[in-house]
């Protein structure tokens, strides 16, 4: 049952990882950008934002970015407070400027200190780590890290210490980390590791995995994420986030 299983995920994954799929997909926004800090600033503002349609999510995305001048990472680094100005009309659902505007803090304050967002995540990450829930927990506690955090903004960057699934920035790490010869997922970054990385479990990928018996847990949170990806590396041990292809695909492309 396992092997027909793998054979039929593995096919689908290969279907859906593809160039076709970036199109109409939320990272079609950071693959305009080829500039690592272009790439990484504008895939992770996309997946924070990444919650409704898919349409929605992109134009709401393109919105933010022509604010920044199409030059996400300059902008980021070089704009005085002043400038912040502009985005006090840009929303997105419950994204309100008071959001966006910590957002810009503390990017500006992190990328005058740092070269790359991937070190923002290996801070709470040992190399022992099986996957990068400690990770996610390190990247929230160095977000909110800034004396001016709004309180409110929390809710934006999710973390397992709350029992949250984290499906954006699962989602967020898998464009940086996962690379293959298909071309959709980036690989910039070397530190983590595919095998290290878990499912971005949304209602479409939670339904497709219950359906063919991945996913026994009743509630969509943080223990049903790592008993997924559990199920997922029994098929791939070494790359098992690349079956997000194959159940999101059959979740909502064949639906």
């Amino acid at each position: 049952m396992k092997s027909n299983l793998k054979e039929l995920l593995d096919g689908c994954a290969e279907k859906y990882n593809r160039p076709s799929f970036i199109e109409n997909d939320p990272i079609s926004i950071p693959r305009r950008f080829s500039k690592k800090e272009d790439i990484e600033i504008t895939a992770f503002w996309t997946a924070m934002l990444a919650w409704g349609q898919r349409k929605t999510i992109i134009n709401k995305a393109n919105e933010l970015f022509a604010l920044m001048d199409g030059a996400p990472y300059d902008f980021i680094v070089n704009h005085l407070e002043k400038d912040r100005e502009r985005f006090l009309a840009f929303k997105h659902r419950t994204f309100q400027p008071t959001d966006t505007l910590y957002f810009l803090q503390f990017l500006q304050w992190f990328y005058k200190k740092h070269g790359s967002l991937e070190e923002a995540f290996l801070s709470g990450l040992d190399k022992k780590d099986g996957h990068t829930g400690n990770a996610l927990r390190g990247f929230h506690e160095l977000f909110f890290s800034l004396p001016e955090a709004p309180k409110r903004t929390r809710k934006h960057v999710a973390t397992p210490a709350t029992k949250s699934a984290c499906k954006r920035l699962n989602m967020f790490l898998r464009w940086m980390v996962r690379k293959d010869k298909n071309g959709v997922d980036f690989g910039i970054w070397k530190k983590i590791k595919p095998a290290q990385l878990l499912i971005p479990l949304d209602v479409h990928v939670d339904r497709v995995a219950r359906k063919f018996g991945l996913l026994e847990r009743k509630q969509r949170d943080w223990l049903a994420v790592l008993e997924l990806t559990g199920k997922l590396r029994e098929l791939d041990a070494d790359d098992p986030v690349k079956y997000d292809f194959a159940l999101f695909g059959l979740g909502v492309l064949e639906n």
